[in-house]
């Protein structure tokens, strides 16, 4: 039997009393003061990662991966900053800061490497797809979208685990849509969750906006695009392929990009999450 629960459960409820949830990704916007002030450097840049070995070994890792193809060794972030550009870094330590915070799931609920390697290879997909159509599209954008489309998922298993476990099982046994068992559980989806989540986080509008429509293939707002894109990128992912998502791009074509990612995968998300 569905249980509804609209009266009980607003998404500011899952959104507040939870200190580590709802406190953003601060270096994201650390960086994003330098980008704004015309006195800063990449050195600047360089000295706000820096303090944080951690990240800088890995964003070093990851700039040195296969994900990016450099002929030579980067050995520095100001270096990084100067192979790839500054965005590029920024979108990159925004990944890495949220897959951390993101790292374990109490009770084992959900596998959060089946997660991350879903969301990452997704948002992978949806950088090159962007690509491929020379679209004018922030790239780096794209790539953060593709990679936070089901962030409210992990907000569900955090905050009301029961609930959570509820909507998978009704799925398992009745094959019904994921998005129509969780509205009819919980009162709303994790796509309208994971929206306000990035809202809450002063993330950009394109990120909140694309999650917000990712289940809405009508949607015809700002961002409209860039959701159809990271729509795209999610079926291919999840090898759901549907023709009226795929953007026109032909068939050789899908293969290679898929081939592509599929080339790089391993190594990335290793390097992204190496838990």
């Amino acid at each position: 039997m569905i249980k509804t629960f609209p009266d009980r459960l607003a998404i500011k409820d899952l959104l507040s009393g939870d200190t580590q949830l709802t406190s953003p990704p601060n270096i994201y916007f650390e960086l994003q003061k330098v980008i704004d002030d015309a006195t800063k450097s990449l050195a600047d840049a360089g000295a706000i990662i820096e303090n944080d070995p951690a990240l800088t070994m890995r964003l070093l890792k990851i700039v040195n991966s296969a994900f990016f193809g450099l002929s030579g060794q980067v050995t520095t972030i100001k270096q990084a900053i100067s192979f790839i550009g500054f965005k590029e870094l920024q979108s990159l330590a925004l990944a890495t800061v949220i897959i951390d915070k993101f790292s374990s799931m109490p009770g084992g609920l959900l596998s959060m490497h089946d997660f991350w390697a879903q969301s990452l290879r997704c948002a992978l997909l949806s950088k090159e797809l962007c690509r491929h159509q020379k679209n004018q599209l922030n790239l780096d954008a794209l790539f953060i979208c593709g990679l936070l489309h089901d962030i409210g998922q992990l907000v569900f298993y955090r905050r009301i685990p029961v609930l959570a476990r509820e909507v998978g099982l009704l799925v398992e046994a009745t094959g019904i849509d994921q998005i129509v068992a969780e509205t009819n559980v919980i009162g709303f989806d994790h796509y309208q969750l994971g929206a306000e989540l990035a809202r809450l986080w002063n993330l950009p509008e394109i990120i909140a906006a694309t999650i917000g429509a990712h289940n809405n293939p009508d949607n015809d707002g700002a961002f409209a695009e860039a959701a159809t894109i990271v729509r795209a990128a999610n079926q291919l992912s999840k090898l759901e392929i549907q023709n009226g998502l795929l953007l026109n791009i032909s068939a050789d074509a899908l293969s290679q990009i898929i081939d592509l990612i599929d080339d790089q995968f391993d190594e990335i998300f290793q390097t992204f999450y190496p838990n």
